[in-house]
């Protein structure tokens, strides 16, 4: 017999989801509690379905892969450099400050001093899948809070390395503990460069090389074994997986095929990382609540306070404006993934015992279903935050919300830059007029970003390269692929992002013109029929039929054609 547990698996988990999340939005609550709810109900701790947890976890890691690769893609270099100095100078203040908190809270509730402090280090990280996953489901991914929030998830996240390495103090075993760290440091300094060097130099020749097939399917194959093959290494050298995959879309954020690498990561980001929180469902255990309430009530509540106060305090002290500072520190005031990679070392070294695994983990996962509703007192905050003796006069650091390609107002889209694109954008650039190209040809791409023309490299009818091109602002597009499914792709996605946008396109044949008018089309154009009109423009002239009568013969057979309500013409009279 076949072994289907893993397709059994993800069925259970997926459809569990799916009623999961539509419950949620039925109550309006975040989809995340759905997820976490189906994840409880397939898991083994409740009757009925049972999910193997092993495979659900194993496909959760892809969703971890693909979403911190997307994230990645969207944040950039750049953008990371711009808050560097926020990052450091925060986490610099909260990844202490927490240690402190939390090995109080852990000597507070009776664990002795190598658990306590072991808390302390799980308190200091949050979780960046969370954080995420709260900003997508927000819309709040490019705001200023956004950045600051990743800025300093991405500098705990790289604190996990030397926190791992100085456990064996914890646990008594101090020989070769310097040898040992400075060699967990070395790899990891070895493994970022090495994820530089591959990103800045292959990785942009590789997508060249395999775009220029102009294959969607082996486009997206490239983009995944690079998500996942960067996410593994980074994983083999002592980094987190996640961290792999983050830094692996970073470096692909600076390339030209971005835009489109997130077109085609996107569904797989979303499906996988709902398989996470579905894990995480899958780990609630009733008893956790029963045999520790009051243990579990404190340590919940210092966590979440307690990391809002200082996580706010430090952005405060970084410079950030308080509104910024508060709305971040709320995103981060919850523990998850890294938290329980810290704690299972600890396990496995004898530092906490089962109970008290168990407790972190209720921990964990109660400051995670706290976060979203944390969210809704962010305005209520932000008020009593500009209470604050000396906040509110305080000059706001340079966090600016990423968007897209600035000064880009009233301006035209071209979809392809073929033939018929080229004689359009030459026309405009004669005239000066303001326009964005996407192509999926890169050699023409990288042609035109030589000549200082934004041009982007992609499948047109996606939505994230028309968000990318500023389709919300833009006056005009032009569709001039002859791809009917393309076309009609890209002028539904348009008229549903900007629905005063004017859209014009191309037909093959008279029968593709009423199908793209009902996707939302403003004007079509059948190439061959125009250049028949020019050849009947042409020879009545050199007929000697007069200009009146020619124009007005053209515009009713253009009317006709594309069914165009024409007003009374001289072609319309009888001839005398």
């Amino acid at each position: 017999m076949e072994d289907v547990r893993l397709i059994v698996a993800l069925v259970l988990a997926l459809g569990f989801a799916v009623l999961g999340g539509l419950a949620a939005h039925r109550l309006g609550l975040p989809s995340l509690i759905g997820y976490m709810l189906a994840g409880f109900l397939v898991g083994p701790d409740t009757p009925g379905f049972d999910a193997d947890r092993d495979q659900v976890f194993l496909l959760a890691n892809l969703g971890v892969a693909f979403l911190m690769f997307a994230l990645g893609v969207e944040f950039s270099f750049n953008e990371l450099l711009e808050v560097r100095r926020i990052a450091l100078i925060t986490a610099g203040i909260q990844i202490p400050l927490t240690i402190l908190l939390g090995a109080a809270v852990g000597l507070a509730i009776g664990w002795d001093t190598r658990a306590a402090i072991l808390l302390g280090g799980v308190f200091a990280i949050s979780s960046s899948i969370v954080i995420i996953k709260l900003l997508l489901s927000r819309g709040e991914a490019s705001s200023a809070h956004a950045r600051v929030a990743l800025g300093l998830g991405v500098v705990q996240d790289l604190s996990l390395v030397p926190m791992i390495a100085l456990l064996p103090l914890l646990s008594g075993e101090t020989h070769d503990l310097g040898p040992e760290l400075a060699r967990s440091l070395g790899v990891a300094a070895v493994a970022l460069a090495a994820v530089i060097f591959v990103g800045t130099r292959i990785v942009p020749w590789v997508l060249y090389r395999v775009a220029l097939i102009e294959s969607r399917e082996l486009f997206l194959l490239t983009v995944v074994v690079i998500a996942l093959g960067t996410a593994y290494a980074s994983h083999e050298a002592g980094l987190s997986l996640a961290l792999g995959a983050f830094l692996a879309g970073l470096v692909v954020s600076e390339s030209e095929f971005d835009a489109q690498v997130l077109t085609e990561i996107i569904p797989l980001r979303d499906v996988f990382s709902t398989l996470f929180f579905v894990s995480l469902g899958m780990l609630i255990r009733p008893s956790l609540v029963t045999e520790q309430p009051l243990a579990l009530l404190i340590v919940v509540s210092a966590l979440v306070v307690g990391k809002l106060l200082i996580a706010g305090g430090a952005y405060l002290a970084a410079g950030v404006d308080h509104r910024t500072a508060t709305y971040a520190a709320l995103i981060v005031a919850q523990i998850g993934e890294f938290s329980f990679v810290l704690a299972g070392v600890g396990l496995e070294d004898g530092i906490i015992d089962g109970d008290q695994y168990g407790l972190i983990l209720g921990a964990a996962l109660g400051s995670i279903l706290l976060a979203p509703f944390l969210l809704r007192l962010a305005p209520l905050l932000v008020q009593v935050a500009a209470q604050l003796p000396g906040v509110a006069a305080q000059e706001a650091a340079q966090v600016l919300p990423s968007g897209p390609h600035e000064g880009l107002r009233r301006h035209v889209v071209v979809c392809g830059y073929g033939r018929v694109g080229q004689v359009l954008g030459e026309a405009l650039t004669r005239r000066g007029l303001k326009f964005v190209v996407i192509e999926i040809n890169p050699v023409i791409v990288r042609d035109l970003q030589r000549r200082g023309v934004t041009a982007y490299y992609g499948d047109a009818a996606a939505e994230t390269l028309l968000r990318r091109a500023g389709i919300e602002e833009a006056r005009t597009i032009a569709v001039t692929t002859p791809d009917l499914t393309v076309a009609m792709g890209t002028v539904r996605t348009a008229r549903r992002l900007n629905p005063r946008i004017d859209i014009v396109t191309r037909a093959n044949v008279g029968d593709e013109v009423e199908l793209l008018r009902g996707q939302g089309a403003t004007e079509v154009v059948q190439p061959e029929f125009e250049a028949g009109l020019e050849f009947v423009r042409h020879v009545l002239r050199r007929q000697g039929v007069s200009s009146r009568e020619t124009q007005a013969l053209v515009g009713h057979r253009r009317a006709t054609f594309y069914q165009i309500d024409q007003p009374h013409s001289l072609y319309d009279e009888e001839p005398d």
